[in-house]
């Protein structure tokens, strides 16, 4: 199985060159550092929502510093841990920014990490690169004149997923709990799974309105109704993914099914997408009941 087909995680390389675009006044994204990069400014400085890659976090500082004169990052919220979305906390934690994310996601940089669908070990970040500023539900602030709401997805792509929500241009942060154009990644080394996707899809798709620009972890700018699109097959894709783990199949058996295919055409090749959504079903059982 090719085990990073498709999805976010899939963008690991670096040397990328950034581009920039604007959403509204004083809000911009940039695109090509490994995860979606919104910059928030204002007088008194720079709010981020993610940073990319490591590798890319020189070029980051640089496009940032390019499009606001406002002064040093005063805060960067992480929407999860994975490397794609927090390799720059290392180079912005120098700034003295907050950090901000789920406490799950503190947790998780603070371990080691062995990822088994990707088959490789991720070491405990620096303390410093960690989040310093964590929550557990829901927390609003204001950076500027801006409200910034934000919240907890459960466990999702990961178990410290979070969505950060700007009411003023109506922008919505969604990270990798929304993926264009691929079937959203299930990391169940993290917490990751079906049910949880799709809880955390409904959420998302509570947040703002039929106008919200969505903005998922990778990929162009969706509609809101992208988002529903999504949440709907996420919600189909848990009841059939649930019935089969009751019938006792194991994850080629219900690969072997073509449970998605009605879904391909729009999210692609759902290999990676199946067979981890296999051990993330086994490890919520108890919860699932009537398995075979």
């Amino acid at each position: 199985m090719g085990v990073l087909a498709g999805g976010a995680l899939a963008q690991l390389s670096g040397g990328s060159t950034l581009t920039t675009t604007k959403l509204a006044d004083n809000f911009q994204l940039i695109s090509g550092a490994g995860s979606n990069v919104l910059v928030v400014k204002q007088p008194e400085g720079v709010l981020l929502v993610d940073g990319g890659l490591a590798q890319n976090s020189a070029e980051l500082l640089k496009a940032v510093a390019g499009v606001s004169e406002a002064g040093r990052i005063q805060a960067l919220f992480n929407t999860h841990w994975h490397v794609e979305h927090t390799g720059s906390n290392d180079a912005i934690a120098k700034t003295g920014a907050r950090i901000i994310a789920h406490e799950n996601t503190k947790l998780w940089m603070g371990a080691e990490i062995i990822s088994m669908w990707e088959k490789k070990t991720y070491q405990p970040r620096p303390k410093e690169a960690r989040p310093n500023t964590t929550f557990y539900t829901t927390g609003k602030m204001t950076f500027g004149k801006e409200e910034v709401q934000y919240g907890y997805l459960g466990q999702a792509h990961t178990d410290g997923d979070i969505y950060v929500f700007f009411p003023g241009p109506n922008i919505l942060m969604a990270g990798d709990v929304f993926s264009a154009g691929s079937y959203p990644i299930l990391d169940y080394t993290t917490g990751g799974w079906i049910g949880g996707m799709s809880d955390g899809c409904k959420t998302l798709a509570g947040v703002g309105d039929a106008q919200t620009r969505v903005i998922p972890g990778i990929g162009p700018v969706q509609t809101k109704a992208d988002l529903q699109a999504q949440s709907d097959m996420c919600a189909t894709m848990r009841t059939r993914f649930v019935e089969m783990m009751r019938k006792g199949m194991s994850a080629k058996e219900m690969f072997n099914a073509k449970p998605t295919k009605e879904f391909d055409e729009r999210w692609g090749d759902p290999q990676l997408f199946i067979y981890n959504a296999y051990p993330g079903l086994r490890d919520h059982v108890r919860e699932i009941g009537g398995i075979v």
